[in-house]
């Protein structure tokens, strides 16, 4: 199952590198582009969720190395939890 790691560059201008186990992500976000923090979290659960789900399909277990990807996430977003318009800028994607 190909996998890829994204790059997100938080409100504060800090960095995080970030892993699927699918390219799944890539139909929820799009390199270059920014997000609002809200829609950004629901993007990303979701797409590691399918991507957690597809996991399971192949091999009869979900994939704890995603769920643990969408948990550090939304930790990490709580700090911008209370900014007026936070966004979260999707810098790049690394297929392989």
């Amino acid at each position: 199952m190909p996998e890829m790691h994204f790059s997100v560059r938080w409100p504060d201008g800090q960095v995080s590198q970030c892993y699927s186990p699918s390219l799944i992500v890539q139909d929820f976000l799009t390199p270059g582009q920014d997000y609002a923090l809200d829609d950004f979290l629901a993007r990303v659960r979701e797409a590691l969720e399918i991507a957690s789900e597809r996991v399971r399909a192949k091999y009869g277990f979900a994939c704890s190395r995603a769920m643990d990807q969408w948990a550090e996430i939304h930790q990490t977003a709580t700090a911008y939890a209370r900014q007026a318009d936070a966004r979260v800028k999707v810098e790049s994607f690394d297929l392989g």
